[in-house]
Order: structure tokens, then C-alpha cells, then sequence
């Protein structure tokens, strides 16, 4: 199956922009978007290589421990690029999980202050950005990988923080490839939530069959407000042009659902990624580790 193939629907803008479109979620200025149309964007080609990448994942009594530079092993686009000014620069990660994570009794909403995960090359998932229209936080925000706004992501649906921090906003597309993941089989383990469960990417092997793994949201029909939010059809652009519908899919509000696999044979609560919305999954169902605290660098 070619990578191009679960590459999402993704938006932009030809609009003329200043770049540095996460500096918001730095504490920074808001800024007041009014883009809502949707067009094709090209992601940035992943023909570099870095340095050496260095990710550790050991035990530390009942906790699961991660450290890493932040240095993908895979290659990635070029950086700092048009729509993002940031170069990538080593990290010092330091992520704690559960060993045996357990379910909390409400879930948790990611907020854009939070990751959502790292993968088991030590570079953190991150779903959310901190841009919305009309600069309203409380209101219409924008998806990352709606491409309304043009934030320079490449092949691995990546980019960088003004700390330097490299994160995955998608499908790490090199990751997966440097994993073996094929569409024809149980997908490997792609990291660690950050209330320990594990994440895979789309596939699962259910009833002894492999199965993609689908999500349970949709663009909610008609079109929206207007007025001081944004107008025109539910296209993605925004994070509110989606609804969760219950049974839609195979997975539930958090992407998630209970699979088992060699290394989890009776079962575990699992994440995955999936190639529509949301992706990366914007809630969690447990206690939440240490180290998922953006950096505001």
C-alpha cells in the first residue's frame, strides 16, 4: 500500500501569513484567522537526514520510562520552511506512564497545552494547535491537519515548535515505515499515550482477521453559523466541523478500544491512529504520566 494512500484530506490557504503559527500555543499573541475554505496542501518532502537519533524506554517500578533527544531516526522535510520558521534542535524528553495503566473514571480532553503521546522513537504525538478564528480561544478552533492555515508540516505529518521540538500532528508515515507496517497486517506498537496505554496505527488483528480500524467521527452535515464564527460547509478546516458519532466506527470518542495482541494476549485498551479524524485522538480514558506538559520554549 503506498503511504500517499492514508495521507488525510488536508486544506490550506494562499493567503499572505507570518510564520510561526505555534507561538500561540507558546503564551504568546493570538492571532485573529478568518480563513474557512478548503483547497489541497502539499506537505513538505522528507528527504533529510539528521543526526543520530537516541530514544530509551525502560522500567522504573510501576512506571514505564521514556527518554529521548527528539532526533527522528527517519528522515524528515526541511526545516525552518514557509510555513513553519523553526529548526529542529536536540531535546532533553523525559516521559513517565504507567506500567499497568488503568482507566480513570471520567476521560480526559486534550487541551492545546497538552501531548497526547510519544512514540517509541521518543517524538511526541500532538494533535492540537493554539489557533482559532478570530483569535477566540473559547470558539472555532483550527485543525492541524485541516490545512486552512499552512504550518509547514512534511511527509510525516511534523513540525517543529519554536523550542526546536520535532512532533508529529499525524500518521508518522517514516516511523511506520522504519516499524514495517504493512496495511495487510496487525499494526506494530507505534508509542505510548500519555496515560500508558499503548498506540498502534489503523490496523488490528480482530477475530483472527486483520481489520482497519475505523473512526467514529464524521463533518457534521450542513454548514456553520456564521457571524462571528466561521461560515460555509463542515469541510475539516476546524475541529468543530466533526461530531462524534457513537457505533459510526470501530472506535470510541478517544480512538480507542480493547484489542488483544502478542504482547498484550488478554487484552488491553488501545489508541490508534487512524487515517480520517481525528487522527491522533484529542481524549484520554486514564491517569495521565509526567512529561506531557508542553514546553514553552
Amino acid at each position: 500500500m503506498s503511504f500517499a494512500l492514508i495521507q488525510p484530506l488536508l486544506l490550506a490557504s494562499a493567503l499572505l501569513w507570518t510564520s510561526g503559527f505555534e507561538a500561540a500555543a507558546q503564551g504568546r499573541h493570538l492571532r485573529k484567522h478568518t480563513v474557512t475554505e478548503a483547497v489541497s496542501l502539499a506537505l513538505e518532502p522528507a528527504t533529510k537526514m539528521l543526526a543520530k537519533g537516541r530514544a530509551v524506554i525502560k522500567f522504573s517500578g510501576r512506571y514505564r520510562m521514556i527518554t529521548s533527544n527528539g532526533i527522528p531516526t527517519h528522515r524528515v522535510g526541511a526545516f525552518p520552511n514557509a510555513g513553519n520558521p523553526h529548526k529542529i534542535k536536540p531535546q532533553s524528553h523525559e516521559f513517565s506512564v504507567a506500567y499497568i495503566p488503568r482507566k480513570a473514571f471520567r476521560t480526559k480532553k486534550l487541551g492545546v497545552d497538552m501531548l497526547m503521546g510519544v512514540a517509541v522513537n521518543g517524538i511526541p504525538l500532538d494533535p492540537m494547535v493554539a489557533e482559532y478564528y478570530l483569535g477566540n480561544r473559547k470558539g472555532w478552533q483550527y485543525n492541524a491537519l485541516g490545512g486552512a492555515l499552512p504550518l509547514g508540516l512534511d511527509a510525516n505529518y511534523a513540525h517543529v515548535q519554536p523550542s526546536g521540538a520535532y512532533h508529529y500532528h499525524g500518521l508518522p508515515v517514516g516511523l511506520m515505515q522504519e516499524l514495517g507496517w504493512q496495511a495487510g497486517k496487525a499494526s506494530p506498537l507505534i508509542g505510548y499515550a500519555a496515560d500508558g496505554f499503548p498506540i498502534f496505527a489503523m490496523t488490528a488483528k480482530v477475530d483472527g482477521k486483520v481489520k482497519r480500524m475505523r473512526s467514529s467521527y464524521r463533518l457534521k452535515p450542513g454548514n456553520r453559523p456564521g457571524g462571528r464564527k466561521p461560515s460555509g460547509p463542515h469541510d475539516g478546516s476546524f475541529i468543530n466541523d466533526y461530531e462524534y458519532v457513537r457505533g459510526a466506527g470501530d472506535l470510541d470518542a478517544c480512538n480507542g478500544v480493547k484489542v488483544t495482541t502478542p504482547d498484550y494476549p488478554n487484552g488491553v485498551y488501545a489508541y490508534f491512529l487512524t487515517r480520517k479524524f481525528p487522527v491522533v485522538p484529542r481524549c484520554l480514558v486514564g491517569k495521565i504520566g509526567t512529561g506531557f506538559k508542553k514546553d514553552r520554549g
